[in-house]
């Protein structure tokens, strides 16, 4: 520690365990970081995956099932 006040009593008298009980909720704070953003929730209209297409089928009747849904 470099010795440097980091918590100031303003007003009242507490006691060893009451500064302890607060240094520990400060330094729970102060090491909880910001939460992570929430994914946006992406529309199955916007899946890039959509865009790829199956391999065509090949060989006899390729051209028949090429047609078919898959």
């Amino acid at each position: 520690m470099s010795g440097e006040t980091h918590l100031r009593v303003v007003r009242g008298n507490p006691d060893d365990v009451e500064l302890a009980a607060v240094a520990a909720v400060v330094v729970g704070l102060a090491g909880a970081g910001s939460p992570a953003p929430a994914q946006p929730h992406r529309s199955a209209w916007s899946d890039k995956a959509r865009q790829v297409r199956r391999p065509l089928p090949h060989g006899p009747g390729a051209w028949r099932a090429s047609g078919l849904p898959g």
